[in-house]
């Protein structure tokens, strides 16, 4: 087995893993209120992240004060993340929801491009520009079908683009799982206090079991997407993010009777191919770019 073939199967397990405890998220909302779930999920993944950090030696936390800045810009926007996300979940089609955040390759290349100056060339502004007209089609603002926690899933994708770009800036001496560590206890304090509006409901034993499957699965996806990054090319690796789709129109379908509709299908079509054609340029461009160094060894 390939590097490249572990990393690829690593991807899909991970994005399997997201699903389903996405999935799992959802079904809670049936009987725990949204920030509710939230902090009791946030608590057992917080703890996982603090131990997983410490255990790689990645538990630091001496940054510089530009670093300070941009890691608190990064858990603000996992904060927003989370509660968009989980508030578009808890109301909205599984498969609508992801289907829309697959756009988030094609907003964070446009934004590196506006905000942090890195090229793109009229290629993938086009990829860009036709895929946002896919995330139209899922959406579709003004129909007879359109519901606004649609909005919340692309909310989600502006805020978790902040977040990337966040990232983008750090220094590469901060760890990542330190930010990581950091972002999951904001989102679970925040979610904490935003619960004391709430009317907290005591879990029945089914609610406590979709609970424990959804921190089991947030866990699994964590540790699959740190091995990921071990494993292959990057470029060949991403593009395997998109079978996160195809889990949710399954899940979708067995266990909350949801399918999409025509439009729906269409639209996410457009932009996991576009999102595609967008990693694969970044890697060909990449490749051109390095193509000098080596020529001047």
């Amino acid at each position: 087995m390939t590097d490249n073939l572990r990393g690829a199967l690593l991807m899909i397990g991970a994005m399997a893993f997201f699903t389903f405890n996405d999935a799992f998220m959802k079904s809670l909302s049936d009987e725990l209120p949204l920030f509710q779930a939230i902090f009791l999920r946030g608590v057992a993944t917080s703890l996982f992240i603090t131990a997983l950090a410490w255990g790689l030696g990645q538990l630091r936390f001496r940054f510089g004060r530009a670093d300070w800045g941009l890691v608190s810009l990064r858990t603000a926007s996992e904060v927003a993340a989370a509660y968009f996300f989980v508030t578009a979940l808890f109301n909205a089609p599984i498969a609508n929801v992801t289907a829309i955040l697959q756009a988030l390759p094609l907003t964070v290349t446009l934004a590196g491009a506006v905000f942090l100056g890195e090229p793109i060339g009229w290629r993938r502004m086009s990829a860009i520009l036709v895929g946002f007209v896919g995330v139209l089609l899922i959406v579709k603002p003004g129909a007879a079908g359109f519901n606004i926690y649609s909005l919340y899933a692309v909310a989600t994708v502006v805020v978790v683009t902040a977040r990337d770009l966040a990232v983008r800036r750090m220094s590469a001496s901060v760890p990542s799982l330190s930010v990581a560590t950091i972002g999951a206890y904001g989102v679970t304090a925040f979610a904490g206090l935003a619960s004391l509006g709430e009317h907290w409901v005591l879990p029945s034993a089914q609610a406590m079991g979709q609970l424990g499957g959804a921190v089991a699965f947030i866990l699994g996806a964590y540790v699959f997407s740190v091995m990921t990054m071990r494993q292959g090319d990057i470029g060949a690796v991403t593009p395997f993010r998109y079978t996160s789709l195809v889990f949710a129109l399954v899940i979708g379908w067995l266990v909350f009777g949801e399918w999409p509709d025509t439009m729906t299908l269409l639209g996410s079509a457009i932009v996991v191919a576009t999102g595609i054609f967008t990693l694969l340029r970044e890697r060909t461009m990449g490749r051109k770019t390095a193509l000098p160094a080596v020529r001047l060894r």
